[in-house]
């Protein structure tokens, strides 16, 4: 809604969410002020970008002669600056929406949930959120945007707020192209007056915005193309800060590639592995990806089909004389030079993984904990690649420490000498399944189990099927190799062991796919098993919990028939005696399978039955 305060003047009441928002950045969450600075020349950086594009197909624009450059007027008598840029500019409208409006739905939620949670906002990450501009209310009361639209005949408005319930628009003087932002600092913030403060944070944060930056008339950033420089002429300290411009990371990478390819496509190329993952991976790396330049010129921010959706934690940038400057989004998804770019930086990419695993574990480990759940999707959309990226899988397994990894080929270097598959279990946690009862067989005998504790294991695995020869099969699955062993334990003898069994299965009926003498338990009397259709068991809870209707199928039960209990279970059907009991405990017996399985349903029948046959063991 807009309020006429004079004929050449609005007055705009900003919308509910945004005054929450404004109050959220301003109040609550930001930790480093100084980030105002970063997040208004990365907006001047983005509109003049924009013109550059612009001049590249349509030079009829405003002044389309003028330098493409960062003005900044730093006064510290008046607290005072100004950030001006010869960019695209807006419209009245462009200020409108681009000023009064929440970019990202999304965005208010996330900063409500972080206050909530009592956290506050890394400074780092503000500019992922598009609401970057709104930072410099946490330094000053009230801010003017003078601007001009590159459209030609444009007219210049001035957009003034507080930052509290409204702004105002008016036309102004202003006569050439871009966006001016001046304000003057709050006293506690007079800091940020001073031309070598601002001077460094702009080299902390702005050293490779590609446009000159000049403050006081000083020219202050590095705009040169790091990516087109000799490998021996860049520093470290010059990656590290690159990757943080282009990344909006505070952290150093964990390694990097700097490409230089020439032959059938030519391109240059610079692209890090960052340290670690953001919380959401798969939501936050949705549509970020490597910047797309041609001769120098950036033509895409975020081009996702320069590298496969299993690669997309890689940042950095891409510049090949091989596309033109105009090209649009929907030529390069299909362009036989960006299928070509992708294969060469996929195969860089697990090249320099192979060498990290092969000579420097410590440093892939900490790539596979970070980035392994997103990689390991490779193995079902990259096949030709699979038999590489099979390689590079790690797991914890029952010979590993808690967090060390294991390959499958280390796996296979250590199997005995008669084993034939390769064994997992999967679970929400290690120790979750080290209390597994079907894992008794195989830690007694000191076979090896992988442990699957990534849901997307489940979801890739099926994909491999087999490794060196060897089947991976899970310990929870029934049509597991025979590992029936002469233990010396006293068992039941057949005639009992088949009529026990054929009780279970006449009272448990419909419940169980089948009942049968257990080859893999030591120490529990029961446990439950997938039959050979059934799926697996983690792989089931995934499914209903994306599908409430889901049915999981019927477990086979396998009983330990060396188990003491199981003995008297025996005893009590050979006497006819105390049948009620027997039948409890059978039903108790198999529910608290399916509770160690987390596959119980009616929990409230469990602990009621259990209640009873205490109340029949403890009768006199």
């Amino acid at each position: 809604m807009s309020n006429e305060v004079s004929a050449n003047q609005q007055e705009f009441e900003f919308k509910a969410e945004m005054k929450q928002l404004l109050n959220l950045i301003i109040h609550s969450l930001y930790t480093h002020p100084e980030v105002f600075l970063r997040e208004l020349v990365s907006n001047s950086s983005d509109a003049l970008n924009k013109v550059r594009f612009r001049k590249i197909t349509d030079n009829n624009i405003i002044s389309p002669d003028a330098e493409l450059k960062i003005n900044i007027l730093v006064n510290k008598e008046n607290k005072s600056i100004t950030i001006e840029d010869t960019g695209i500019g807006m419209s009245k409208d462009e200020l409108i929406n681009q000023l009064g409006v929440i970019a990202n739905s999304g965005t208010l939620n996330y900063l409500k949930a972080l206050k909530e949670t009592g956290k506050q906002l890394d400074a780092n990450l503000i500019g992922q959120f598009g609401v970057g501009f709104y930072s410099v209310f946490m330094v000053t009361d009230e801010v003017t945007v003078d601007t001009r639209s590159a459209e030609p005949f444009s007219k210049s408005y001035k957009w003034i707020s507080k930052g509290e319930t409204s702004y105002s628009i008016e036309e102004s003087d202003k006569d050439s192209r871009g966006t001016k932002i001046s304000f003057n600092f709050k006293e506690e913030f007079s800091e940020f007056a001073d031309e070598f403060r601002i001077k460094s944070i702009l080299k902390k944060y702005s050293n490779f915005v590609d446009f000159p930056i000049y403050v006081n008339n000083e020219k202050v950033n590095n705009i040169d193309a790091l990516w087109h420089k000799n490998k021996e002429e860049i520093k470290d300290e010059e990656l590290n800060e690159f990757y943080k411009f282009i990344s909006n990371d505070y952290t150093e990478p964990l390694g990097h590639l700097h490409l230089n390819i020439e032959g059938n496509i030519n391109f240059k190329s610079l692209i890090f592995i960052p340290s670690s993952a953001p919380p959401s991976m798969f939501r936050d790396f949705q549509d970020k990806s490597l910047h797309l330049y041609s001769n120098k010129v950036l033509i895409q921010e975020n081009s996702t089909d320069l590298i496969p959706e299993y690669l997309r934690f890689l940042r950095g940038v891409v510049d090949t004389e091989d596309l033109p400057l105009n090209v649009s989004r929907e030529v390069t998804q299909n362009s036989p030079v960006m299928i070509k770019i992708k294969n060469v930086i996929t195969s860089k990419v697990i090249n320099l993984l192979e060498e990290w695993a092969d000579k420097d574990n410590e440093k892939y480990d900490k790539f596979f904990k970070e980035f392994g759940s997103l990689f390991k999707t490779g193995l079902n959309s990259d096949f030709s690649n699979k038999d590489k990226l099979t390689e590079l899988l790690r797991f914890e397994s029952s010979k590993s420490a808690n967090g060390e990894l294991r390959s499958l080929n280390a796996y296979v270097a250590a199997m005995k000498p008669d084993q034939k598959e390769i064994y997992y279990i999967s679970g929400n946690s290690r120790e979750l399944i080290e209390k597994n009862p079907n894992l008794e067989y195989f830690l007694k005998n000191d076979f090896e189990v992988l442990y699957f504790l990534d849901p997307v294991d489940l979801f890739v695995m099926p994909y491999i099927f087999e490794y060196d020869g060897k089947k991976i099969v899970s310990i929870d699955k029934a049509e597991i190799e025979d590992l029936s062993k002469d233990d010396n334990k006293e068992k039941l003898e057949k005639t009992q062991t088949d009529n026990l069994l054929l009780e279970f299965k006449k009272v448990l009926n419909e419940q169980v796919e089948d009942v049968v003498e257990s080859k893999r338990l030591v120490d529990s009397p029961a446990s439950v098993v997938v039959g050979k259709e059934g799926l697996d068991p983690q792989f089931e809870k995934m499914m209903k919990m994306m599908e409430k209707d889901f049915k999981a199928s019927k477990r086979i039960l396998e009983i330990n028939t060396s188990h003491l209990l199981i003995k008297n279970l025996s005893e009590l059907l050979e006497s006819n005696k105390n049948q009620e009991l027997l039948h409890k405990c059978i039903h108790q017996i198999f529910d608290g399978a399916l509770l160690i399985d987390g596959i119980l349903t009616n929990h409230v029948d469990y602990v009621a039955r259990n209640t009873e046959i205490l109340t029949l063991a403890t009768k006199k």
